[in-house]
């Protein structure tokens, strides 16, 4: 089969001066794309600046013959993330891939946790995705085309002890990637989220340092390359990923417990069983879609 190219397409990868930003920007550039790198440069809590990091993305994708721009800009900031996109405009001419990968972590229980501490994962992992896909959005719109990758995670989609903040911010980037799916659909704007297990620096005092090895940010990357690509189909997902394995991960219903009488506690009660079943399972494209059994219900 053919090698899937990304010849004429801008890529812009946010969080790509380290980890799985740096392979995703090296993967892409090596397969065709002209790639904006931006990465702030600070530590993983996000302390620091520096251009370095994204500037030595560059210079390898340059020594391998690709093309890329540095961008040491604030995805936190709007003025920040309109300036990323603008090094793809001024560099590039154009914008066609978003992959909002930038995050840091200031993991802490909740009940030690301060609302600077919250307010920053948040402003860097969702609002910071929010941002530069809203700088990108109507380049996108324009030219008829677009792809998006966000950087959702187990955390935010299971839970985790000591990352609420995280956790919030991930599990909202999964409502965000579903809305852009819906409102890009008419613009041929697909986005998806990925859900990585990886051994970075984000995450290397979660793992066994043995396991380094098999969670390799090298096993992640084919997965968000072949989502930003032109004759990827899907939309409004949500994938896990990570030690070579992929797998689909979705929110669904199940059948339920319901009349049409008003209910009282005593049937939350009483029928607690049937509200908490979970086979047979209904996975929805849209909340229109969710909320036609209860119309049929109230209507039937």
């Amino acid at each position: 089969m053919s090698e899937l190219r990304y010849d004429g397409r801008v890529a812009v990868v946010t969080g790509a001066g380290h980890g799985l930003g740096r392979q995703h920007a090296l993967e892409l550039a090596a397969r065709g794309a002209k790639v904006v790198v931006n990465d702030l440069g600070g530590d993983r809590s996000g302390a620091g600046a520096s251009a370095g990091p994204a500037q030595a993305v560059v210079d390898e994708i340059e020594k391998n013959g690709g093309e890329a721009a540095a961008s040491p800009d604030n995805v936190a900031t709007p003025e920040g993330a309109q300036a990323i996109v603008q090094t793809a405009l001024d560099a590039f001419g154009k914008v066609d891939i978003v992959v909002n990968n930038a995050g840091i972590l200031r993991d802490r229980s909740f009940k030690n946790m301060s609302p600077e501490e919250f307010d920053a994962v948040i402003a860097v992992h969702l609002r910071g995705s929010f941002l530069v896909s809203s700088a990108a959005w109507p380049h996108l719109r324009e030219q008829g085309y677009g792809r998006i990758v966000n950087t959702s995670s187990p955390a935010g989609l299971f839970g985790n002890f000591g990352q609420a903040n995280y956790a919030t911010a991930k599990m909202g980037l999964v409502g965000f990637t579903k809305t852009l799916a819906h409102e890009g659909a008419k613009y041929g704007i697909k986005a998806n989220a990925i859900a990585p297990v990886a051994w970075t620096r984000m995450t290397e005092d979660l793992f066994p340092a043995d396991l380094a090895a098999k969670l390799g940010v090298e096993q992640v990357t084919p997965l968000v390359a072949y989502l930003v690509h032109e004759s990827s189909a899907d939309s409004g997902e949500v994938y896990t990923v990570g030690g070579g394995r992929i797998a689909r991960i979705f929110v669904a219903e199940g059948p339920g417990y319901g009349q049409k009488e008003t209910l009282s506690v005593e049937d939350v009660r009483d029928n607690w069983a049937a509200i908490s079943a979970a086979d047979p399972l209904t996975v929805f494209k849209n909340v229109g879609e969710q909320m036609g059994p209860l119309i049929q219900q109230l209507t039937g």
